[in-house]
């Protein structure tokens, strides 16, 4: 039995769950989302909680027994409390800021780099434009746009300059010493 799957979603006050034979949509003060379903789970309102059940015990149907469950489960999460990345810039001269629509970051290179904002997305900078907080209903679009920013300046081992999240851990490498 799937230890994620068997337990239910509670679904909190002011959020309303619409299921469909083929997909589920979660409605709250954040926003609305939805969610496309395979037949091999069956997705049901119960009690006040979302529970989602397998028809059968096909290696396929255990898979997204417990893959459906926690999408429904991020969606509640996400349209109720909302998701958060804070991302921190670290090297002399690097700093983020918003320019309308767009994040425009200097990063060391020749030019600056200026992401567009995806639309559902809140991005602010904060500590001085050493921080960036990337905020939405949606996990996946948060966890995505988060992922390309930190992909424009990887953190690099030797002096840690680059973009991190905030509870990353970037294990630092001794440099060459010098020959004597």
């Amino acid at each position: 039995m799937s230890r994620i799957g068997i337990r239910p979603v509670p679904v909190p006050q002011g959020v309303k769950v619409n299921v469909t034979p083929s997909s589920v949509t979660v409605e709250g003060p954040k926003g609305k989302l939805s969610q496309t379903y395979l037949p091999e789970v069956v997705i049901a309102v119960k009690d006040g909680a979302v529970v989602v059940t397998r028809k059968n015990d096909s290696k396929q149907a255990k898979a997204y027994h417990g893959l459906y469950r926690n999408l429904v489960n991020n969606m509640v999460v996400g349209v109720s409390a909302g998701f958060r990345k804070a991302l921190l810039i670290n090297g002399i001269g690097y700093r983020a800021e918003i320019q309308g629509k767009f994040l425009v970051m200097s990063l060391g290179y020749s030019t600056d780099f200026a992401v567009a904002i995806p639309e559902g997305l809140a991005v602010t900078t904060e500590a001085n434009n050493q921080k960036v907080v990337i905020s939405g209903h949606d996990r996946a679009l948060v966890g995505k746009f988060a992922s390309e920013v930190r992909g424009l300046r990887l953190p690099e081992p030797y002096k840690g300059k680059g973009i991190r999240y905030e509870d990353e851990k970037v294990r630092k490498k001794v440099g060459k010493t010098g020959v004597k």
